[in-house]
C-alpha cells in the first residue's frame, strides 16, 4: 500500500475520533466505572469521589485537547503548515498535558497511581512544547526565506 500524506492525516483524524467516542464513553460511565473500580479495591466512598473529580476535570482538557488537535490536523490538510496558528494550537496542547500532570499530581492524595499519569502527561507536554519550538523556528526560517527570494 503506498502510503500518503493524505492517508496519514486521515488516518490522524480517525485516531481523533477514536479518542473522542472514547472520551465520551468514560465521560458516560466514569460514575458506574469509578464505583466498581472502587468496590474492587475496596476505596472509601471519598476516594471514588477524589477519583471522578480528576476524571471529570482531566476530560474537560482531553475535549480541548481533542479540538486542538483537529484544527491542527485540518491546517495540516490544507498544506498550512509553519503558520502561528499551528504553534498557537501546539502551545495550548502543552498547556493541556500540563494542567492534566497537575490535576493528577494532586489527586495523588487519594490514589497514589496517579503519579504515574502525571509523569506521563508532564512527558508529552515537553514533546509537544519541543516540536512547538520547532515549529516556531521553521515559521522565522520560512519568513527570512520568502524575504530574500
Amino acid at each position: 500500500m503506498n502510503w500518503t500524506r493524505d492517508k496519514s492525516i486521515l488516518l490522524s483524524k480517525i485516531c481523533v475520533i477514536l479518542f473522542a467516542v472514547l472520551l465520551a464513553v468514560l465521560d458516560a460511565g466514569c460514575y458506574w466505572v469509578v464505583g466498581l473500580f472502587g468496590w474492587l479495591r475496596r476505596m472509601t466512598v471519598q476516594t471514588e469521589i477524589g477519583l471522578m473529580v480528576t476524571v471529570y476535570l482531566c476530560s474537560v482538557f482531553g475535549w480541548l485537547l481533542l479540538y486542538r488537535l483537529w484544527s491542527l490536523l485540518g491546517n495540516l490538510q490544507k498544506s498550512e503548515v509553519f503558520i502561528e496558528e499551528n504553534v498557537t494550537y501546539l502551545r495550548s496542547v502543552s498547556w493541556y498535558c500540563i494542567w492534566v500532570a497537575l490535576i493528577c499530581l494532586v489527586s495523588c492524595v487519594c490514589y497514589v497511581p496517579f503519579v504515574f499519569v502525571a509523569i506521563a502527561a508532564a512527558f508529552m507536554a515537553l514533546i509537544v512544547r519541543i516540536v512547538k519550538n520547532v515549529f516556531q523556528q521553521a515559521i522565522s526560517m520560512k519568513s527570512e526565506l520568502d524575504l530574500t527570494v
